[in-house]
């Protein structure tokens, strides 16, 4: 199952990868497109597992999405998080981070209210800390899955640059590995991955007050709340 942001970038998705079952198309600069997303998703029952790896990176100042709220923060931090929320819990849930999370301010200070969306100062490297905090997070509250976090490393795509120096094969091999291994080292949970190794993440991502001060913000914003009874 892949996921598309309009019906075009679906097309070159079902061209790319002729076996897949189904692209579910859903812009996720819109909170409404990503909750109905999750609807679509819920459709064809509980997955294996999901790798949550949209994002964006280099975006105009003040960009903001269907909602009018930065549209880092919704497409990087928020989609994450709602679609977490509303599908069906699956196995195993992987969340593409980044290195520069390490930049990301652990206080959440950043982050908008529902009254300054506009007033926002939320950065890359904060959207890229979110994604390991909830991973963390999942990883706690949810006993019966494997959630982690994966640095894919700085490669040459779109986003990256083609002047990027990591290797491109290794960008996606531990988001896969995570996905559908059944070695040892892949069924953990709670930790963060760089090339299919566990390595060191902001040690804020661990700590359960800043989790549930992720939590709680996300709910605020989106009126969509994290069920720790699943």
């Amino acid at each position: 199952m892949l996921h598309a942001r309009n019906a075009e970038r679906g097309k070159q998705a079902r061209d790319r990868v002729p076996g897949a079952e189904e692209v579910l198309v859903a812009d996720l600069s819109s909170m409404e497109e990503t909750k109905a997303l999750a609807s679509k998703a819920n459709a064809f029952g509980t997955f294996d597992a999901v790798i949550h790896n949209a994002g964006v990176y280099q975006v105009p100042r003040n960009a903001v999405g269907a909602e009018g709220l930065p549209l880092l923060f919704v497409v990087n931090s928020l989609a994450p998080y709602m679609l977490t929320c509303l599908m069906q819990k699956p196995e195993r849930l992987i969340y593409l981070s980044s290195g520069m999370h390490l930049q990301g301010d652990p206080g959440l200070d950043r982050l908008p209210a529902p009254a300054h969306n506009r007033d926002s100062r939320v950065t890359y490297s904060d959207t890229k800390l979110h994604d390991v905090i909830l991973a963390m997070a999942v990883a706690r509250k949810w006993k019966g899955a494997l959630a982690n976090a994966v640095n894919p490393g700085w490669v040459p795509t779109k986003m990256g640059g083609a002047g990027a120096p990591d290797n491109l094969e290794k960008g996606f091999e531990t988001q896969v590995w995570l996905a559908v291994s059944d070695d040892a080292e892949a069924r953990v949970s709670g930790y963060y991955f760089h090339h299919k190794r566990q390595a060191r993440c902001l040690p804020a991502a661990h700590d359960p007050a800043v989790q549930d001060k992720f939590l709680a913000l996300c709910e605020q914003v989106t009126g969509v709340h994290f069920d720790e009874s699943q």
